[in-house]
Order: structure tokens, then sequence, then C-alpha cells
């Protein structure tokens, strides 16, 4: 039901602007003097054209109730929308006036490696004082997004939306439309809480199991089974309740900028069709967004037109994108609900056909549990085995095989401390003291011999575990990893039982046009996502960032990328410069994506077409993560 609020007044406020940022850090006003126009209460800037002159500075928020110091463009948090046409050429300078290195990458933009904006790879970064051009055609049309790769700017406010018209008429038609973008916030230096986890990696977990789950789980499943489920979960030191690294204990979840209680407002007409644009733009939350009393209708996903389908709720990981359309016939107010993914808290705003009203916002659904299949286990085996680990197998060089975990020199071990991995994701520098070439290029590539499935349909290889994930940086290694195609995710999966929700699945999507490269794929390359939990480190196929070789793929070729996700975590992966075609079955309606979801224990394979020579970032998009589930994509060969 709607309701007449009495006037607000917001506790967010923009305080004292660019000055009050550098009495902060010490640093003279000049510094960090940005020279874009002051953003209008409530709104985000759009800005428009051919040319854009944009300006990273410090800038002094207020979103908690308290001071805080972002980095933010153009004086703007999120930085300004860029709208652009399709087919026409954009030249855009960046200005650094921070007192580090920036960047600015165009996420989901297909582009020449140079203006790709990733320091150490694409270019050599933005110094402080200093400017970089980027000039690119604009070859595609939809939703995408722009975000620092320097060290944790992203998180503290350097990102914005990028809205593309189509050179044709667009084929998704609306009355209005509203960008929508989600985001976490912290107070905290986000170096403070990566350094937090390093040290506790269930610090900001406080759902553990207590004594009267315990009662609980011993009346409903008996002694025998709890004591099983108990003792496994301590043999891999892992928590059940383990969904999240950060949650709502550090963050505040906004919409534009604005938290909860400021409530961000989008307007509408009754009976209008409302286009909008959601881009998840926040550092480590993955979101479950909702409107309680309408539906949606996906039409875009990663800024490409997919087939409609009408859904009540979906999961948008970090970097992906869904352009929904509602049509409100009441006047009345809605409730744009994003909860995050553990339920810890959750972004909001209105739609309403008056500014002044709101509706009712609902209570958040119940907190999710990791399960079996989240170990890429056998169900039918852990039955008959009594919830032993079939089908699962515990790395043994790790703590819940039989090494003594508490016994290592974490100094020498962890191979790299917290701030030589902020380091290293600063600016993607060199590798370590260590000389690593002996441990090739790791990811498998499927033997000649081996059948290889056609476009379409996914890969048919027999799942196997390379052997540089036999080290302490993997805790686990999922043995029958689920099919995460038709998987909508923890926490999502009983919702249409529960709740009677339709929850959007990978499955259903499907291109809204032909599939432009129909070559089915000459080769494999499996790829484990893997880590340790307890240590809080993250690697593919068990050999961090600074440790592997590039990638290599040949330019003019089609792959296949099979995916299996060790973990229990959630990655959103994302392939820099190349289309990820999300393989659901139909290979003329390949659906093309940016960014994909890997679900614990689970698998996905999506085809690439090799047409874009040079050096490419691929890595998943939790910020945190990044450090070392990252790699270099070398595509060789061809013209640069």
């Amino acid at each position: 039901m709607s309701k007449i609020l009495s006037t607000p007044l917001p506790r967010r406020r923009f305080v004292t602007g660019a000055a009050a940022g550098a009495a902060l850090l010490g640093l003279s006003p000049g510094s960090v003097l940005a020279r874009s126009p002051q953003r209008q209460p409530g709104q985000v800037p759009e800005l428009r054209g051919q040319r854009f002159d944009l300006h990273i500075a410090y800038q002094s928020v207020n979103i908690t109730g308290r001071d805080a110091l972002a980095t933010v463009v153009n004086n703007s948090l999120p930085a300004p929308t860029l709208r652009w046409k399709e087919g026409e050429r954009v030249h855009l300078r960046v200005h650094n006036h921070l007192a580090a290195d920036s960047s600015i990458h165009w996420h989901g933009m297909i582009l020449p490696s140079n203006m790709d904006g990733v320091p150490g790879m694409s270019f050599a970064g933005i110094k402080p004082g200093s400017y970089y051009d980027y000039t690119f055609d604009v070859q595609q049309s939809g939703t995408y997004w722009y975000h620092s790769h320097s060290g944790f700017q992203e998180q503290t406010g350097v990102y914005g939306a990028i809205v593309i018209d189509p050179a044709e008429p667009d084929p998704v038609q609306a009355d209005r439309e509203h960008v929508v973008v989600l985001s976490d916030w912290t107070d905290q230096a986000p170096e403070a809480l990566y350094a937090r986890l390093k040290k506790q990696s269930h610090y900001y977990n406080r759902r553990e199991r207590t004594v009267g789950d315990l009662w609980q789980d011993l009346r409903e499943k008996g002694l025998s089974a709890t004591w099983q489920d108990r003792a496994m979960w301590n043999r891999m030191r892992m928590s059940d309740s383990d969904i999240a690294d950060i949650n709502g204990l550090a963050y505040t979840f906004l919409v534009n900028g604005h938290s909860p209680d400021d409530n961000w407002r989008a307007l509408f007409k009754a009976g209008e069709t409302v286009r909008l644009r959601i881009i998840n733009a926040a550092a480590m939350t993955l979101f479950d967004l909702r409107i309680p009393g309408l539906e949606m209708t996906v039409v875009a996903a990663d800024g490409q037109n997919v087939e409609p389908v009408t859904v009540d709720e979906f999961r948008i990981a970090p970097a992906e994108t869904y352009d929904v359309l509602v049509r409100p016939s009441a006047d009345r107010a809605y409730t744009l609900f994003a909860q995050s993914i553990d339920r810890s808290g959750y972004a909001c705003a209105t739609l309403s056909p008056n500014s002044e009203w709101q509706a009712e916002i609902p209570a958040m659904d119940h907190a999710p549990r990791l399960h079996h299949r989240d170990m890429g286990m056998d169900h039918s085996a852990m039955a008959m085995a009594g919830a032993a680990h079939a089908g699962h197998t515990p790395n043994p060089a790790t703590p819940s095989g039989d090494m003594n975990h508490g016994s290592m020199n974490h100094g020498k071990m962890d191979q790299r401390d917290m701030s030589r991995d902020v380091d290293s994701h600063a600016g993607h520098g060199p590798p370590a003291e260590m000389d690593h070439r002996h441990h090739g290029m790791h990811s498998q590539t499927v033997p000649p011999d081996a059948p290889i499935a056609p476009a379409g349909a996914g890969s048919r290889a027999v799942i196997s575990h390379p052997a540089s994930e036999n080290n302490p940086g993997v805790d686990m290694q999922a043995q029958m990893p689920a099919n995460g195609l038709d998987d909508p995710g923890i926490g999502l999966r009983e919702h249409a039982q529960r709740y009677g929700r339709r929850v959007l699945r990978y499955s259903q999507l499907f291109n809204l046009g032909k599939t432009l490269d129909r070559r089915d794929p000459e080769r494999e390359l499996a790829i484990h996502l893997t880590g340790n939990m307890s240590r809080y480190m993250w690697s593919m196929d068990g050999v961090m960032f600074d440790d592997a070789e590039p990638i290599l793929l040949r330019f003019g070729e089609r792959l296949r990328i099979v995916l299996i996700n060790d973990t229990m975590m959630t990655h959103p992966i994302h392939l820099h410069g190349l289309w990820s075609e999300l393989e659901t079955g139909e290979p003329l309606r390949i659906p093309r994506k940016h960014t994909i979801i890997v679900q614990p224990g689970s698998k996905i394979s999506y085809l690439v077409s090799a047409d874009a020579v040079g050096r490419w970032a691929y890595h998943c998009h939790l910020s945190f993560h990044m450090p070392g589930m990252f790699r270099e994509v070398r595509v060789i060969g061809g013209a640069a």
C-alpha cells in the first residue's frame, strides 16, 4: 500500500566537496580539484556527446551519518552516466587528481587492448596529476558501466553507467527509462577490510551454528547424521553460513549512491512501460532483486538483447547488467528491493508516480545455508554413504586433509602479504621473487583426440583436476560439479515453492538475434576456480595470478572455456575484450555476456571467438578475490 510521507530530510549528503577531501588527506586543494558541474540532489549527472573530460578526485561524503572520504568522478558518486551512440567514435580524457595511480576500464566494451584500461596490461596507468586519452569506436549498444581498475578505487566510488543507443531502431520500446546502479559502500578503508579477511576469513560471518541449532539438527536429523555433518564441516574448516565474505556489518548498500534511508526515487505514470537499466557496481555483493507487485521482463543481459523472459526475481552479480521492462498499471508506489545474497542487508529505491509516495519495504528472505551440492558432491552417493565425502575431495595438502594448519609458517607459505596483494591488484605488477616458470600454463586443454561437443551443447569432457591444485592454497576440489546453467543460485533454489516467485536462470537466456559465429569450438580449455577459504587465498587451477603464465589464444580460433568452481563461494568471472557466449542449449541463439556467474561446486561453459589481438584481463569480479583469481589472456597471431 502506498503512503504519503512527511517531507524527509535525507541523512546522506555531500558535505564540503573536494577541499574537505584534501584537508583529510593533507593535500593541497588544487591537487584534488575536480572541474565538473556539481550533481543535482537525487540525480546522477548524464553526459552526452563524443568528447568527455572525466576528473577522478577525492571527495568527502556522508552516506551513513559519518563523514568519510570517497574517490569520485566529476564530483559525483556514482560517476556521471555516459550516453553514447553505436557507430560513433568517442574521446575520453581521464584526469587523475588522486595521490596514487588511477585508471578507467570500460566494462563490457569491445575495443582495442590499449584502450581497455587495465594498468600493467593495457597501459601503464594514469599517474597522479596526469591524464590519459581513450579513443575508440563504439561497436555495440546497450547498458554497460565503467570503473577504476586500480587498487580499491572502484569500491570507494570510481564507477558509473554507460548507456549506448543503437544505430538501428531499438527493438526494446519503453515510454521512459531509469538507470539503477547498485553498489556497496563502507566508511572504512577497503584495505582494512581486506587485511581483516586475510587474518580471519570468517570475521564478518555472524551466523555460525549455535547450541540451539545443534539441538534443532538433532531433532530433525538424528544423532548420527548430525554428528557426521558437523564433522564434515569441521574437517573442511568451513561454515555452512559462509555465504559472503563482506556483508551488511561493514557495507551500506546503495542505489545510485543513496542508502536505504534515502530511498532513491524514480517516477512513472500509471500505464507506462518503464525500462530499468540495472547495473551491479558493487565490489563484493551479489544482489537478489525484485519489485513486489510487479513482474519484470528481462530484455537484455550484459548489454545484449535477449528473448524476453518474465520473472519475479533475479540474481545480479558484481559487473553484470540486466535491462528489464516493468508495466505499473496502478497509481501507487513500488519498492525496488535488492537484498544481499546472505540477507545481511539490502539496497532499495522507490518507483512511484508521486515523488512523495513510498511503498512498504519487504522483510528480507530467509538466510541461506550451504549444502552438499555447493561442494560439487554426488547427492545419491552422499545418501548411501551416510553423509561421508562421497564425490568430494578435500585437498590432502590442506588442513582439511592431514596437514597441521596451525603449525604452518604463514609468513612464508602465504606467498605474499596483504600489502603486496594490494599492490599487485593496483598495477598488476611484475611477478613475485619466485620463479614459477615451471608451472606452465596450468589450464587444461582437452586432448586433441577427445570428442568436443558442438557449439551450444556445452562440454562433455570428464572433469579432472590439474596437479597444480595440489598445494596448501587449495582446500577442496569438486569431483562431481553440478551444472550451473539451470541453477538460480544458493538461497533462490526453493523460492518457487517457498514464495511462489519465478527466478531467472541462465538456461532461460537466448540471444534475440542469430548467433554470429556459428563455428563449433576447435578446442576446450578447462579452468578451475580454486582457493583456501580459511587462509583467504584465491587462485585459478591452484595458482595465483603473480605465479601464472598467460593463457594463449590463437587469433581467429573458436574455443570453449569450461569453468569448474572448486570453492564454496559464488564467483562472477569477467573476460575483457572478448565476448563470453554462454551455452544455454540453443546453438542459433547463444547469448553473449561479459560476466558469468559460476555457482559453488558447479561448472559452466561458454564459447569465445578470439577476434581481438592483445593482452586481456580475465578474473573474478569480487574485488578481494581479484588479486589471486586473475589471469592474462593473450590473443596472438593476428594484426594488432
